[in-house]
Parts: structure tokens; C-alpha cells; sequence
């Protein structure tokens, strides 16, 4: 799952070598905590207008969890 979020991501950013992504284990219900990190100029080409582009990596990757029978949750630092 790390991995699919950081091919999302540098699809986005202007510099992919900045990304880390770090994981939580897994809480009392069972999810999951990705925390993103990408360089200070690219925060907002991650969160995009309003957080559209937030929403939409948040439910990719829960579809993508939902797969393995996982639960996710990605939180942008």
C-alpha cells in the first residue's frame, strides 16, 4: 500500500525524491494510519482546491485496502 501511494503522489509532486511515507500500526479497530510527507512547495499540489485531490488519493487508497481486507486511513503532514 506505501507503495501504491507514493506512485500516486509523484504523479503530482515536482520533486518525487522528497516523499515518505511512514505506517502506523494498526489501531483498536484495526486501521491503518499512512502519514505522507512531501517538500513544503508540493503541500499544496497534494491537497489541491478545497482537498479534491486529498479525497481522491484517501479513496483510492481505501478501495485499494478494501481489497486486502484492510482499513486505511492517509493523513498529509
Amino acid at each position: 500500500m506505501q507503495e501504491l501511494l507514493k506512485v500516486i503522489v509523484a504523479g503530482l509532486v515536482e520533486d518525487p525524491s522528497a516523499i515518505e511515507v511512514t505506517e502506523d500500526a494498526p489501531n483498536e479497530e484495526g486501521v491503518i494510519v499512512f502519514h505522507l510527507h512531501v517538500a513544503p512547495e508540493d503541500t499544496g499540489r497534494v491537497i489541491g482546491k478545497q482537498g479534491r485531490i486529498a479525497k481522491a488519493i484517501r479513496v483510492i487508497m481505501r478501495a485499494g485496502a478494501a481489497k486486502n481486507n484492510q482499513k486505511i486511513a492517509v493523513e498529509i503532514d
